[in-house]
């Protein structure tokens, strides 16, 4: 007994590619916005500590217009009930011009919202190179030398740690390779502690390069100088997070590309008379190439964010080591607005990684393919 066939009618007509794909990123677009959404709110929470920073301002408010008071003769000469009085109103005004006479849940709803349109706000003790206030511009600031150390970093890492691995795949068992192997368990000591052995060595015991910093002082005028400053000041923080990670990079990937060396459409290949290269381009690279690229750009967010201890034992002014000194003043709007570009970056990083996986891998189907 055949089933019987639906009428034309009740059959669900397939949608068109676009529509899928525009389907698909919305809801993609909605799913991660939402995940930022939580992140920042719950940012806001800690770094107000649920609200006992608010508590802590209070205080410091009070002690701030006591010692105000107390230098001024004028209100000094005024009667106690007075003198309480006026101080009472210069704290209720203070508060009010920070937000602290709102309920602090209602501040944190308000405080996400800003935070979520980039609305960053003044920052309440610290301030940029050129003396604003403004979160923005202190992000502005800071955020071109993170970038340009963590991505120069991130970029040699990988280009060496890849093209290494395939090398070491092709001589599987050489000394090289044991070594390689033998060294990976030094992959788990943090970049900012070779950098201290680094700063000993080549800093204090044969000065030959910077302690810290960006750039020499004072600057030097000329553009090629000051270029030629900072790469000298590079030098000691990139190979802290070379030496952090390519060791282990190196056997990860080699293990990878041997792991897909032993397929049988590769032996199948080299039966054909392929060269090594040919090999490695078409059947090793390709197949491999969806996890290369979420390997290379989770990276970045994730050597961003490890950036304030190294930042910091290097004295680069970068978003790391003002995120180090806006917590230690607990200045909460710098805290948030630094980890706010944290989270678009990733989630910007992540829906870029699912549109390039539908082009670059064949597997990947971006929503149904219809019903019949």
């Amino acid at each position: 007994m055949t089933e019987a066939t639906p009428p034309p009618a009740l059959r669900r007509p397939a949608s068109s590619p676009v529509v899928r794909v525009l389907t698909y990123s919305a809801t993609r677009l909605f799913a991660l916005f939402l995940t930022v959404v939580v992140g920042i709110y719950l940012t806001v929470l800690i770094a107000n500590m649920g609200g006992h920073v608010d508590l802590i301002k209070r205080t410091e408010v009070r002690e701030a217009v006591g010692t105000a008071v107390g230098m001024d003769p004028v209100m000094m000469a005024l009667p106690v009930e007075e003198r309480h009085r006026r101080i009472a109103e210069l704290v209720a005004i203070e508060e009010e011009r920070l937000g602290l006479h709102r309920p602090f849940f209602e501040r944190s709803v308000y405080f996400t919202r800003d935070a979520l349109m980039l609305r960053l706000g003044f920052a309440e003790r610290m301030t940029s190179d050129a003396g604003s206030r403004l979160v923005r511009n202190i992000i502005l600031e800071r955020l071109p030398p993170t970038l340009l150390l963590f991505v120069s970093a991130q970029i040699l890492l990988f280009v060496t740690s890849v093209l290494w691995a395939l090398a070491l795949s092709r001589g599987y068992g050489s000394t090289m390779d044991r070594i390689v192997i033998a060294l990976a368990p030094t992959s788990a000591a943090p970049a900012w502690f070779y950098g201290i052995f680094l700063i000993l060595i080549f800093a204090v015991v044969l000065g030959v390069l910077p302690f810290g910093g960006m750039v020499q002082a004072p600057p030097p005028e000329h553009p090629v100088a000051y270029a030629l400053s900072v790469l000298r000041h590079m030098v000691l923080p990139m190979t802290a997070l070379f030496l952090a990670s390519i060791f282990l990079a190196v056997y990860q990937w080699r293990t990878f590309f041997l792991i897909f060396s032993s397929e049988d459409y590769v032996e199948v290949a080299k039966a054909k008379g392929l060269s090594s290269r040919a090999l490695e381009r078409r059947y090793i690279l390709r197949p491999t190439l969806p996890t290369i690229i979420t390997s290379f750009a989770l990276s970045m967010i994730v050597a961003w964010q490890g950036a304030i201890i190294l930042e910091t034992v290097f004295n680069w002014p970068g978003l790391g080591r003002t995120l180090f000194t806006a917590i230690g003043h607990f200045d909460t709007a710098v805290i948030v607005g630094i980890t706010i570009i944290y989270a678009y970056l990733l989630a910007v990083t992540v829906f870029l990684l699912d549109i390039i996986y539908a082009l670059v891998d064949p597997r990947v189907k971006v929503g149904m393919e219809g019903e019949q």
